[in-house]
């Protein structure tokens, strides 16, 4: 019998991911000093915001909650794109809970392989999936408790969930929104849990459904980590960045 082949190291963590962190790093130590935004500007923002994309979409392919889980789970230190790669094949073999955990860790990790953290990302997904069998019928619960409980599930990706599955008003707070909030002085906060409890505050009622849709979106294609592009951002008038890149 030939021998099983060697298991692939897991990837490390890339290069834009540690830049995106000391870019984060930096807004998070000076936005406290910054004037706090007012109401008017904060309603002003979001109405440019709603203008130019009144409908914004996640970037992750799923087709249900489920999918739409198990999709965020991966996401942890991943990109989107590589991802959906990966998905593309997993959600083929294995649409629903019941099909990934007869597919097994061996199973989902030989689809995810090339995703950071492959071995520990099949491990949760697996048993997530055994859970929700066990514990919610095999249905995702739309309730944040009920999903932090799930291996692999943490805040954001419970607010994701909630806020994209079942249309709660929500804010999963990722790297890209943590550096726009500290980086205009919308939210400053040292942590994602202050960020999102600040943009909670600061947000009317009436933008807060599509409010993180829009600010990572804002983040991962304007508002970028190493070289802002602040001659096309919509909010550069109303943003306290002190070193606004030229036009």
């Amino acid at each position: 019998m030939a021998p099983a082949p060697a298991a692939l190291p897991e990837p490390a963590a890339p290069r834009p991911a540690r830049r995106r962190a000391v870019a984060n790093a930096a807004a998070a130590a000076v936005s406290g000093s910054f004037r706090p935004w007012t109401p008017a500007e904060v309603e002003a923002a979001f109405a440019r915001f709603a203008a130019a994309d009144p409908a914004p979409k996640g970037e992750l392919d799923y087709v249900d909650p489920y999918t739409l889980l198990v999709a965020v789970v991966l996401s942890a230190q991943a990109t989107d794109i590589g991802v959906n790669r990966a998905t593309r094949t997993l959600f083929a073999a294995a649409p629903t809970p019941q099909a990934m955990v007869a597919l097994g860790e061996e199973g989902v990790a030989q689809h995810i392989r090339t995703l950071g953290l492959y071995r520990g990302k099949a491990r949760n997904v697996v048993e997530l999936s055994r859970r929700l069998i066990a514990e919610h019928g095999g249905t995702v619960p739309a309730d944040r408790a009920a999903l932090e409980a799930l291996p692999g599930v943490g805040r954001k990706t419970a607010n994701v969930v909630l806020n994209i599955a079942f249309q709660l008003p929500t804010i999963a707070v990722d790297t890209h929104l943590f550096r726009v909030a500290n980086r205009t002085g919308l939210a400053p906060g040292r942590t994602p849990l202050e960020v999102e409890l600040g943009l909670e505050r600061e947000i009317p009622d009436r933008f807060k459904l599509h409010a993180h849709h829009w600010l990572i979106l804002h983040g991962r294609y304007v508002c970028k980590a190493l070289k802002p592009d602040c001659p096309r951002c919509l909010i550069s008038d109303l943003c306290r960045w002190p070193q606004k890149s030229p036009a």
